[in-house]
């Protein structure tokens, strides 16, 4: 992509020196954990070859949560060939800030003219192994989410080498596709759509699977459609655009399924096969339309 590095984005929350909470029972490093606790952690870390343990650590930073405010003008994005974006360093942080701040801004846009509803900010909040979110304990395990209760999307920025180690999904535009794909959570939030699937979900319980796929294949085309307004606007490099459907075919669930060495299941899938997530991100992109991602009659 380009873009140029600039200061944080006011809607982002760094937590990355915060503590990340207690647990009731064994005692670990200064937090404390239950049986059934110990277990899980002991699993997730033969499973992942990580040491799941370390999020009981006592060696944090034990300030509260603060929220990182805006240190210089942020860049004009509509210059992506500024010469500062060659001289100023690259940071992580600054990526990340640059995509939400375009994704949020096309939002801004988009939602009122194609939608007839006003847009307002989800907040990222940035953490390191696990942090309290209004959805409950976030654990770096589980990948980036939002969390509809206190409308703030939670990556921790070590994804980002699972997606391109782990997951094969090299690329900045990988990455963004995965913080638009996130931002897409929050328009559903904004125009009920989440609402109404999980109430869906609820009474028909049978078919909850369903439910949720279809709202994770929409997201996927959210963020096609803001893939489809970075090209209107020439912040794309060649070869973006696939860096997307690859990472969206990355993340698909017969292929997540397939590398846990399970058999494919997709009565068991949530968020759709890797053909379906590529494919719906591509649909967003080619209309660049909010009514090309209606993946509950597909």
């Amino acid at each position: 992509m380009r873009w140029t590095p600039g200061g944080l984005s006011p809607d982002i929350e760094d937590r990355r020196g915060a503590g990340g909470g207690g647990f009731g029972g064994f005692s670990f490093g200064g937090g404390s954990l239950g049986c059934g606790g110990f277990v899980i952690l002991l699993i997730l870390s033969l499973l992942f070859g990580r040491n799941f343990f370390s999020l009981l650590g006592g060696g944090g930073d034990s300030t509260q949560p603060r929220t990182q405010t805006q240190t210089q003008t942020r860049p004009d994005v509509s210059q992506p060939g500024s010469t500062a974006a060659s001289t100023a360093q690259r940071t992580p942080e600054q990526f990340v800030s640059f995509v939400l701040d375009d994704a949020q801004g096309t939002w801004d846009k988009l939602l009122p003219e194609q939608a007839n509803t006003p847009y307002h900010h989800s907040h990222l909040v940035l953490f390191r192994d696990a942090t309290q979110s209004g959805c409950g304990y976030a654990q770096a395990a589980t990948g980036p989410f939002y969390c509809p209760n206190d409308e703030k999307v939670y990556v921790d920025l070590g994804f980002y080498d699972e997606l391109r180690e782990r997951f094969g999904a090299p690329g900045d535009f990988a990455q963004a596709y995965v913080l638009a794909h996130e931002i897409g959570h929050h328009v559903q939030d904004i125009l009920g759509t989440t609402a109404k699937v999980h109430a869906a979900m609820e009474e028909d319980r049978r078919n909850a699977n369903t439910y949720s796929v279809a709202l994770e294949l929409q997201a996927d085309c959210y963020a096609g459609v803001w893939a489809h307004s970075s090209e209107q606007r020439d912040i794309l490099d060649p070869g973006d655009i696939d860096e997307g459907l690859n990472a969206a075919a990355a993340v698909g669930d017969d292929r997540l399924q397939r590398m846990a060495g399970r058999r494919v299941n997709p009565d068991s899938f949530t968020h759709g096969s890797s053909r379906e997530r590529a494919d719906w991100f591509r649909r967003g992109y080619q209309s660049g339309r909010i009514s090309s991602c209606d993946t509950f009659q597909r």
